[in-house]
């Protein structure tokens, strides 16, 4: 048992409480915000892929910054890897640089900065922080999708000490630049990590000499047990029962095409105890995108019961994030499983796997909480790395581009368009900066045109983004849903699939597979993504006819579409509402459809 787990908790007032509640969430994000301002790597300072905060000794969350999804909660399990690895061989000046994802990590691309922080002579807490590395030295630059083993992943930082009592390992780290595509990103970034955990030790500390440890670390209990109640309670709002999502399907393995991998989810609900049962999933694969069960898999069933059942925007109450948000929840996923690979499958690309039972969650609970879930959302991240070599230089550069998705339809509400949907909470990184710095030109950036899922709310739009290469280089891509559409709920109709082609310079089209690795691109090439759009919500014929024809009008639809998928009718000339000819179709819609 821990020190922080073994000492008897202090008695706190409530003020006391808030105070130092509110003094660990702002901890957590001034380390965030001192990351991104001053990261090197795009998909760290302008997408903000990147968590941090602070933990007990042994390591479970006080607060975090609550920034990309995926890290929200993951850091967590870092801090386990680093114990199990070092044991009692942890120091006050000590610095982990860790990135194992069979020893906690989400995976090896988001390296680890974690200091231990000791108050008389003890370890009373860690301040720590991940981001998202531009490369690791893997098999290709900036993203893996089809690596063999964790080995073809890059470099394993595990649990090393890039400080020692206070001294730096300088001979350390410089094996650790030397070996990836990008030092000089990889430096600039490990150092942001690097200040931004030292500044939420210091933060921390100060706490300490201002209350006392144990009124510090008694808020911090009381603070996890506080958010425990809170999720307690909704959880047990809920009937008890076994509530299965409908199978879904990875589209391949980015190895073995036309062999779609199936994600199985049935959520168990007991009392105030939920559980996220994985059983029936697909086997590990022998490529990238298996899930390790610590850093990525729990982590996603984490999210996605918070993000149901404790929805900052419908509580009056702030509720933060912490390890009492963990508790209730509970994970079941065979070892063996592409959710609990084993030692030493690979795990680059464990996002496609993670997103999908996100949105099988959400299927799963729409019967029993129709009103706090979505239809399917587009359930990728979509991300691509661009790389090349500088023909000055003869240097790397990379880039890597995360293509917004969809969410589905929701209650009272259409699906929201152009965004990160479920874990990804990513931002778009500007067009006028990619072009800047790569021999690259967005000829293409918009919503998709096709229209939306028709539902009584529809379902969100995907985007399309078009890019032309100016010189010689490659693709890797780390996407999702070209074959299994996001699921209508409630009669509202399945979304759009997404699609990948590239026309060369000559004219001719190639289509791709949703993942694959180093696609070479000649200079004039233009390769073209369409993000997935998300499932309706409700009958169609349901739809508020002035909605439809406000799409209408802002060309998400024609007027024929309105028709076909609405019963709405438009005047010809003018596109208004004409409510005698719409009532007339939707009395024959429905009676056809009756």
């Amino acid at each position: 048992m821990s020190e922080t787990a073994s000492r008897p908790r202090a008695e706190i007032d409530p003020m006391t409480l808030r105070v130092l509640g509110g003094a660990f969430g702002s901890i957590a994000k001034e380390m965030a915000q001192v990351i991104f301002r001053t990261a090197f790597f795009q998909i760290i300072r302008e997408a903000e892929d990147l968590g941090a905060g602070l933990f007990t000794a042994d390591g479970q969350e006080i607060a975090e910054s609550e920034t990309t999804a995926m890290h929200c909660g993951s850091i967590g399990s870092y801090l386990r890897g680093i114990i199990e690895i070092h044991g009692d061989d942890i120091h006050d000046g000590d610095v982990f640089l860790h990135n194992d994802p069979f020893h906690g990590a989400s995976h090896m691309a988001d390296v680890c900065i974690a200091i231990p922080i000791f108050w008389d002579g003890r370890l009373v807490a860690w301040a720590a922080d991940t981001a998202h590395l531009a490369d690791l030295g893997s098999a290709s630059a900036g993203l893996c999708t089809d690596a063999f083993d964790t080995y073809a992943e890059g470099r394993n930082y595990q649990a090393l000490k890039i400080e020692a009592r206070g001294v730096p390992n300088e001979e350390l780290m410089r094996h650790v630049f030397g070996n990836v595509r990008t030092p000089e990103l990889n430096r600039g970034d490990i150092e942001a990590l690097y200040t931004a955990s030292q500044l939420g030790a210091r933060r921390f500390r100060g706490l300490l000499e201002k209350y006392g440890a144990d009124v510090v670390l008694g808020a911090a209990h009381a603070w996890m047990d506080h958010c425990e109640r809170l999720l307690r309670a909704e959880i047990a709002k809920v009937p008890d029962g076994d509530y299965a999502a409908p199978v879904q399907w990875m589209d391949d393995d980015a190895k073995h095409r036309d062999h779609p991998l199936n994600v199985n989810v049935t959520v168990r609900k007991r009392g105030s105890d939920i559980t996220v049962d994985l059983t029936g999933s697909h086997p590990e694969v022998e490529t990238a995108v298996n899930s390790p069960l610590e850093g990525s898999t729990k982590i996603a069933a984490y999210f996605i019961i918070r993000t149901i059942f404790l929805d900052q925007a419908t509580h009056d109450a702030f509720i933060p994030n912490n390890e009492g948000m963990f508790r209730p929840v509970h994970v079941e996923a065979p070892e063996g499983s592409l959710f609990n690979p084993r030692f030493p499958r690979a795990t680059y690309a464990r996002f496609c796997a993670c997103q999908i039972a996100a949105d099988s969650v959400l299927l799963a609970l729409a019967d029993a909480l129709p009103e706090q879930v979505c239809a399917g959302t587009g359930a990728e991240v979509h991300v691509i790395a661009f790389s090349g070599i500088d023909e000055a230089s003869r240097r790397y550069w990379v880039y890597v581009q995360v293509n917004e998705s969809s969410w589905g339809g929701r209650f009272g509400k259409d699906g929201m368009d152009s965004i990160g949907c479920l874990m990804e909470n990513i931002r778009n990184n500007p067009i006028e900066e990619e072009e800047m710095s790569f021999p690259v030109r967005v000829e293409r950036y918009e919503l998709r045109d096709e229209g939306p899922a028709p539902g009584r709310w529809r379902g969100g739009l995907g985007v399309v983004r078009a890019t032309r290469f100016l010189g010689e280089g490659w693709v890797t891509s780390e996407a999702e849903r070209q074959l299994d559409r996001p699921k209508g709920i409630f009669g509202g109709h399945d979304g759009r699939t997404a699609s990948t082609t590239v026309t060369r310079a000559d004219g001719s089209e190639v289509s791709l597979p949703s993942k694959f690795t180093t696609f070479k691109l000649e200079p004039g090439d233009r390769i073209e993504f369409r993000t997935a759009c998300g499932g309706g919500y409700g009958p169609a014929l349901e739809r508020d006819p002035q909605l439809v024809a406000r799409d209408v009008r802002d060309e998400l639809l024609t007027a024929a579409d309105a028709r076909r998928d609405y019963g709405v009718v438009l005047d010809p000339a003018t596109l208004e509402l004409d409510a005698a000819a719409t009532a007339r179709e939707r009395a024959a819609a429905g009676a056809v459809l009756g």
